[in-house]
């Protein structure tokens, strides 16, 4: 699975990953990465910090805890065998064989 990872101290890569969505969702992205600035800015993770990134292929917004220093995952949401399940569904049901009809 593809994800693109975006820190959330560069919100112009957040919103440039969010091309074609809705302006509310948009409008709630931009509140996310305020919100992770301020986390991170305050030091309150210790040496992690809240990373968001966007699914390119589901584009769903996934949130990341991840290590400053050595970018190590510590906590994904959804984590990322739900996000390959969630891919296998959708793939399986576009492979659905339908019926033909007699002629």
């Amino acid at each position: 699975m593809n994800i693109s990872s975006t820190n959330p101290s560069a919100s112009s890569t957040l919103l440039a990953a969010a091309v074609n969505v809705p302006p509310e969702e948009a409008v709630q992205r931009r509140q996310l990465v305020h919100a992770a600035k301020s986390v991170n800015a305050s030091g309150t993770l210790g040496e992690n910090q809240l990373v968001f990134a966007v699914d390119p292929s589901t584009h769903r917004m996934i949130m990341r805890v991840e290590n400053r220093d050595t970018h190590e995952v510590v906590l994904q949401v959804p984590p990322e065998y739900v996000m390959r399940m969630a891919d296998d569904l959708a793939s399986s049901s576009s492979h659905t064989l339908q019926p033909e009809a007699d002629t």
